[in-house]
């Protein structure tokens, strides 16, 4: 049988010291197997574009310079417009991305994956020596596309950087990523049947500088608000938001009226009536802001259940703050209960998001 071509798509700025060592460990990596690699290089002054071209009677490579754009993942997108094979790949340029794993990927792309991704988060997958500060980022990182991003949640290394899919995964597919994180755009957006994870051992740079910095963080978090808009993660939200607006009048109207009228004191009132509004908020998010995420062997009291379970969290913090506030700080209960309803707001939605409506 006739092997699909395979296009690797590499983004560049400044690499010309790593190409020749990273193309020729790619030709040794994929052997006799049909490819060619696409450097889009962002004019790099260091001459990788000429290093590139000086290599292209050894190596099935071209490079395309870009003198009017910059920026990884757009260079990627470009990369899969030209690519002309029928499987693409996505690696960098600094052999942090070690070519030996690219057979492992071509071989789940052959067994049926449409989406195979270079995973530092499965067993036998590393970072490598990173510092604990990067480490922690980066988990952060993934946290947050698992819990703002449902479709990512299949995925333990989303935010990898290394991988290979199907040409069709993205066919019709507008990408418009921002920063550094495609893949993210290719899951969210391309929406594959199949992913696999292969696991790799993220490399130390061979030469020249980092691109990370402080911008490449901030563009991530603008990436997440892009694709969350775009995916419609945003507005369920916005109706969580509504639905919760609507049971924090439940939830202080029934405590005025407990304490104020039925005598009650006012933490037994702010018990029962943080009950009535987690009903309350449950059938209003489970009708409207959660009705495409409900499991088909999924039951209303099964997902109430869920759902006050998941509430626990918020009630503690809700009943802390209101003791706390009141009775250390000396506020109005009403304005204490109300500051705990917002402080477990976000508790409530990320873990019923990622729980109670997968």
């Amino acid at each position: 049988m006739t092997k699909p071509h395979l296009t690797i798509v590499i983004p560049s700025y400044k690499e010309a010291a790593n190409m020749p060592l990273l193309l020729e460990q790619i030709h040794s990596a994929l052997g006799d197997y049909p490819y060619d690699v696409l450097v889009i290089d962002d004019n790099s002054p260091d001459g990788t574009a000429e290093t590139v071209r000086s290599l292209a009677e050894k190596y099935p490579v071209s490079v395309t310079v870009r003198k009017d754009k910059r920026g990884l993942a757009s260079a990627v997108v470009d990369g899969f417009k030209l690519a002309g094979g029928d499987i693409v790949a996505v690696m960098d340029a600094d052999l942090q991305h070690p070519p030996a794993v690219l057979p492992r990927l071509v071989r789940a792309i052959e067994a049926g994956a449409d989406l195979a991704v270079a995973s530092r988060y499965v067993p036998g997958g590393s970072v490598g020596n990173w510092s604990a500060t990067r480490r922690v980022i980066s988990r952060g990182a993934v946290i947050l596309s698992h819990l703002l991003l449902p479709s990512t949640r299949g995925i333990k290394d989303p935010m990898s950087g290394y991988f290979m899919l199907r040409k069709d995964v993205i066919s019709g597919i507008e990408l418009s990523p921002v920063g550094y994180k495609i893949l993210l755009e290719v899951i969210c957006l391309g929406c594959p049947h199949q992913a696999v994870e292969v696991p790799f051992i993220f490399e130390n740079r061979r030469a020249g500088v980092t691109k990370l910095s402080m911008v490449t963080q901030t563009d991530y978090l603008r990436h997440l608000l892009s694709l969350m808009r775009r995916t419609g993660e945003f507005r369920r939200i916005v109706k969580f938001v509504t639905v919760g607006g609507t049971g924090t009048l439940v939830n202080l109207g029934l405590l005025a009226v407990l304490k104020e009228w039925a005598g009650l004191h006012y933490l037994v009132a702010g018990a029962v009536a943080f009950e009535v509004s987690v009903v309350w908020n449950f059938l209003l998010n489970d009708r409207f802001t959660f009705r495409d995420r409900k499991r088909p062997d999924g039951t209303l009291p099964g997902r109430l259940l869920r759902f006050n379970v998941t509430s626990l969290g918020g009630f503690i913090i809700y009943i802390a703050i209101l003791a706390l506030l009141t009775q250390v700080f000396g506020l109005y209960y009403i304005v204490s209960a109300a500051i705990g309803i917002l402080i477990g707001f976000g508790w409530n939605f990320m873990v019923n998001s990622a729980w109670t409506w997968r």
